[in-house]
């Protein structure tokens, strides 16, 4: 379901684990069979936009999540010991040490190492959900957005390996070593568009649906340390910084995250849901932003 001049884009923004929840919002879009003519990832976004746009369904999706994260592969990870460190700050006090035993040695690796986790490990991850083949052969146009750190530009892939373009996208810094590409250091396209509303609309989207899964403004986190201080700090910038960008979006779902942290893979299912519930609200809305939906709303409207 096509029309000359009106090109429908999905803009996903990232957010670690958070972004799961954009499983649920684009099983809704497929379901009321809302065309969806380009994506545009960013960092999270990037991973399950590419792995959809690439032809694998929510479904798929799903079954695959649940088969990872069961995974020895996983289990064993320095995401899940990230995840762990976090949960231990709320949990009994046996937890609580546990994590603040796990939180100074991931503090000792990032002094001293470009990330937390290999590349070796993180491409394992990507390659488990990404299919090994080329932007440009996607079943729906897809492009993802990635930060130069040398340069401070925006880059954004339109062809070569999907593979290496969501694995640059996804690399959050301090967490995941950057990647070089020629001249380039390539980290996580959040450090300058968490939701990439304005890449989708140059890269030919008239109508842009955005789907934001940043955490909400408020915190009420302790914070006693420094490196927590300049966290919150930084929180705040991109909260702001993101809500600019969202106001060229024609749709803005808005899926309940919560202050879930990044690394909390294992609340993939309740985040699902939480994009199927914020993407049904927005039906209506999305229906009113394209014409053609817009135009048959009105004949029904008219003959009632």
């Amino acid at each position: 379901m096509k029309w000359k001049g009106k090109r429908i884009g999905l803009a996903l923004g990232g957010g670690g684990a958070r972004g799961f929840a954009h499983i649920g919002v684009i099983r809704v879009l497929k379901q009321e069979k809302i065309p969806i003519d380009i994506i545009v990832g960013t960092s999270s976004g990037a991973l399950i936009g590419g792995a959809y746009a690439s032809g694998t369904t929510p479904e798929k999706m799903e079954r695959k999540i649940e088969e990872y994260l069961n995974s020895e592969v996983y289990q064993s990870s320095a995401i899940k010991t990230i995840e762990k460190a976090h949960d231990g700050e709320h949990g009994s006090l046996t937890q609580k040490i546990q994590g603040f035993l796990q939180n100074k040695f991931l503090l000792l690796q990032v002094m001293f190492k470009p990330g937390i986790l290999s590349a070796e490990e993180f491409q394992s991850m990507i390659d488990f959900f990404i299919p090994d083949m080329l932007i440009q052969d996607t079943l729906i146009p897809f492009r993802t957005v990635t930060t130069d750190l040398i340069s401070g530009d925006q880059i954004i892939f339109s062809e070569g390996p999907l593979r290496e373009a969501v694995m640059a996208s996804s690399a959050v810094p301090g967490a995941i070593e950057p990647r070089k590409k020629g001249e380039m250091l390539l980290s996580d396209g959040g450090i300058i568009s968490l939701v990439p509303v304005n890449a989708t609309r140059r890269e030919g989207a008239d109508i842009v649906i955005a789907v934001n899964i940043t955490r909400g403004i408020f915190s009420d986190e302790k914070l006693e340390t420094a490196q927590e201080i300049c966290d919150r700090a930084a929180d705040i910038t991109s909260y702001y910084l993101t809500d600019y960008e969202l106001t060229e979006a024609d749709v803005i779902i808005r899926p309940e995250v919560g202050n879930l942290h990044w690394s909390d893979f294992s609340h993939a299912g309740n985040l699902i849901a939480e994009g199927e519930k914020a993407a049904r609200k927005s039906v209506p809305a999305i229906r009113m932003a394209i014409p053609l939906f817009r135009k048959l709303f009105a004949k029904r409207e008219n003959r009632a």
